[in-house]
């Protein structure tokens, strides 16, 4: 079943997103193994991206091995606090 994430970073900006996306994903518009939406733009107050994988485990692994690794680490430019996270099993997914 498909898995839901949205992100939610106060005080982010598109410069921060950018080179935040750079250190964890393959490429610019190449998504992270099992990443099948990803969305990302200003919102009140901050930065907000919004992803489904294909699967919980999916994502728990691109978490576990890659996002927050890199992130701890600090990614220069970057979103310097990890993000508030919302998450669920997808009921409904149009593409």
């Amino acid at each position: 079943m498909a898995y839901g994430i949205v992100h939610y970073f106060p005080g982010g900006n598109q410069a921060q997103y950018e080179a935040s996306i750079a250190a964890v994903h393959p490429g610019r518009d190449i998504p992270p193994e099992g990443q099948i939406f990803h969305a990302a733009g200003q919102s009140e107050g901050g930065w907000t991206i919004m992803v489904v994988h294909d699967s919980k485990e999916s994502w728990e692994k691109f978490r576990d091995e890659i996002l927050m690794p890199r992130m701890r680490q600090g990614i220069v430019g970057g979103f310097p606090t990890p993000p508030e996270e919302r998450a669920f099993e997808v009921h409904h997914l149009l593409h």
